[in-house]
């Protein structure tokens, strides 16, 4: 059966495409448009398809849109309560249209076997079905909003999902750190990982009253009325960040911390499982992530790398195809080039570049010698994390590197970067997060004999969110070739772009990145380009 999965109603747009009940490719719009998030959230943008994303899904498995057995949208306009938001209808309407459109953006499909997938079932879907270990799990699900709610609690056995529990809207976790993004001066329903990362600087000195704000009962929770005003000043966007922000930013982040903590051991107590999976825009909150991990009564946790509404695209194709799924292959999942196709736009460029005996030796060399190397291998990633395929790569053992990154990306200080570890040898460095951690989406706490070897990818709060890097033998090569120059098993990985923009995705994308930037290195595809 072949299935084309798609996000459009909220922000993140993106496509997937599932064959037989294999994963073949799923890719984020903002990675072909260049336009962050693919589009903003409101209701008059509704009616925008990820046509690019999806073209290339057919293309990348040879079909065209009348090959498919099903399109699978992730929302179903017949569930949403509009009495709570202005414009809503409008929305919905565009979502009803959706049919019609798809058939209008892939031409040749039949818009009869576009089928609506309710958005929560597509998240829990995207993690519950494309879990590494298969089988029967706990699912967890929290974001912002679906058409009527922001979160369910079920378990899935032999890929049926029942659900015991649901939040209807207005009450959301995630819209009320989205209130919180805006009200600190930053763009919600984009910047949100950036008061996470405020929340490392000060004392949750507003705890108790936030423990009043937001009540979990029944596997479900109340959020109560609160001004952010009393609290700290709402700060405009160019203003100076200050203390009462960050302990405002602290408050709410631990009080999400000890909500999500709740749901989970509702979850298990009734389920019995072992296994949690989680996804929704909640899920990409590392910290909270590693407090389930470490202090909840499950002994998985995994979360799915594209957990935000772009994998809703690949959970409503997962969960609309009749096929026994196979658990997602990584999130390797996007445009990758050929050496050929990446030489011909280096000559095109005409850039003078090398092609050296070994790219990840060259690579290891030039970061031990605290150069910046941007790194453009494989296929692109599916999600917001860069995991190896498009990467910013520096030396972990200067803290300087840090602002030079942050100068790089044009972001604020206060930002931590992430650390790439070798799998095996990530016990020795990192503890507390689980191990392995390929995605990136738990902090980990640095061990004390290693805060001062690898300072630039230790935060405020002496942790680090960890990637463990294993089966991938380019990556696997440049990092123990770094740790024989150099003692060290960690490099710094952070995205490979600049502040506002999407990821790099192709060729092309990576020299402009390059060009504009203080970059020393680009390493690509066997290629080297120097400054």
């Amino acid at each position: 059966m072949r299935v084309l999965g798609i996000n459009a109603i909220f922000h993140d747009p993106a496509a997937a495409l599932v064959v037989d009940g294999a994963v073949v490719a799923a890719a984020e719009e903002e990675r072909f448009s260049r336009r962050k998030h693919g589009k903003r959230p409101v209701p008059f943008s509704a009616w925008e398809l990820p046509e690019l994303s999806a073209r290339w899904c057919l293309e990348q498995a040879g079909l065209t849109a009348a090959d498919l057995d099903a399109v699978a949208y992730s929302y179903d306009p017949s569930l949403v309560d509009a009495e709570y938001a202005p414009w809503e209808e409008l929305r919905t309407t565009y979502a009803r249209r959706a049919p019609e459109f798809l058939a209008t953006a892939l031409p040749g499909l039949d818009p009869a076997i576009v089928r609506f997938v309710p958005h929560h079932v597509a998240h829990a879907a995207s993690t519950g079905l494309a879990a590494p270990f298969g089988g029967n799990c706990a699912v967890l699900v929290a974001d912002g909003r679906g058409e009527c709610g922001s979160h369910l609690a079920g378990r899935y056995v032999d890929q049926e999902l029942t659900t015991f529990a649901s939040q209807r809207l207005p009450h959301s976790l995630g819209l009320m750190y989205e209130d919180l993004t805006e009200h600190l001066g930053f763009l919600r329903s984009s910047d949100e990982y950036k008061v996470m990362a405020l929340a490392s600087h000060a004392k949750p000195v507003h705890l108790d009253l936030m423990r009043e704000h937001v009540v979990v009962r029944d596997g479900g929770f109340e959020i109560r009325p609160l001004d952010w005003n009393t609290l700290a000043k709402r700060r405009a966007k160019d203003e100076e960040l200050t203390g009462e922000h960050a302990e405002l930013a602290a408050s709410v982040q631990v009080r999400l911390e000890e909500v999500l903590l709740e749901l989970v051991r509702w979850l298990h107590e009734r389920t019995g499982e072992s296994r949690l999976t989680m996804a929704g825009g909640v899920a990409l909150n590392c910290v909270a992530n590693t407090r389930i991990f470490a202090e909840g009564p499950f002994d998985e946790v995994w979360v799915q790398p594209a957990a935000g509404d772009a994998g809703t695209a690949l959970g409503a194709a997962l969960h609309a195809s009749t096929d026994v799924v196979s658990p997602m292959p990584g999130a390797d999942l996007g445009r990758g080039f050929s050496d050929e196709e990446i030489e011909s736009v280096l000559r095109v460029a005409a850039v003078p570049y090398t092609r050296p005996a070994d790219v990840a030796a060259e690579v290891a060399e030039a970061l031990a010698a605290n150069k910046i190397v941007a790194w453009f291998q494989g296929r692109s990633e599916y999600g917001p994390r860069a995991l190896g395929r498009r990467s910013l790569l520096a030396n972990p053992c200067y803290a300087e590197n840090l602002t030079r990154l942050n100068d790089v990306k044009g972001r604020e200080q206060f930002r931590p970067v992430a650390p790439m570890v070798l799998a095996d040898r990530a016990a020795e460095v990192f503890t507390r997060g689980p191990i392995p951690s390929p995605y990136m989406l738990f902090v980990h706490d640095v061990r004390p004999e290693w805060t001062d070897r690898i300072p630039a990818v230790v935060h405020v709060d002496g942790t680090a969110r960890a990637q463990t890097v294993a089966d991938d033998p380019l990556l696997e090569r440049m990092l123990r070739s770094f740790e024989a120059l150099t003692g060290v098993p960690v490099v710094v990985n952070t995205s490979l772009n600049t502040a506002g923009r999407p990821m790099v995705d192709t060729p092309r994308d990576a020299l402009e990145c390059f060009g504009s930037s203080p970059v020393d290195l680009l390493a690509i595809g066997p290629f080297v380009v120097r400054r």
